[in-house]
């Protein structure tokens, strides 16, 4: 199971879940980080947060996709940004209509040879 952390309060407070594990991203490849989420009721945020922070040498490679435990897909980068390095950031995300429960994951496809990199953290708050 990936490394996850979970915090914040109880209840209904928000709590974040980060998977902090390495996920290597190769050339034209697609990788997937998991965080599992247990023991909560009701449904995400109308503004989560998702955080991410991925390493590599060309990020308009990638494209960076939360997927919610129904398989719906929420876009956070999509091939932008040419040569630059990284991705670290955050996007808010209306995910009222998910529950909250089962594995979220950050997919992320490099559709291009030549650079490489992977996921170093991301995490969700809800």
């Amino acid at each position: 199971m990936a490394d996850y952390t979970a915090g914040g309060g109880g209840g209904s407070e928000p709590q974040t879940y980060t998977n902090s594990g390495d996920y290597t991203i190769n050339d034209r490849a697609t990788v997937e980080s998991p965080i599992s989420v247990s023991g909560r009721s009701g449904n995400g945020l109308a503004s989560s947060r998702v955080d991410v922070d991925i390493r590599h040498s060309y990020k308009g490679d990638l494209k960076v996709d939360l997927v919610a435990p129904d398989g719906s897909i929420y876009n956070l980068h999509n091939r932008s940004g040419g040569s630059a390095d990284n991705i670290i950031g955050y996007a808010n995300l209306d995910l009222s209509g998910e529950a909250l429960n089962g594995t979220w994951k950050l997919r992320v496809n490099d559709a291009y040879n030549g650079d490489t990199g992977y996921i170093n953290s991301w995490s969700i708050n809800f």
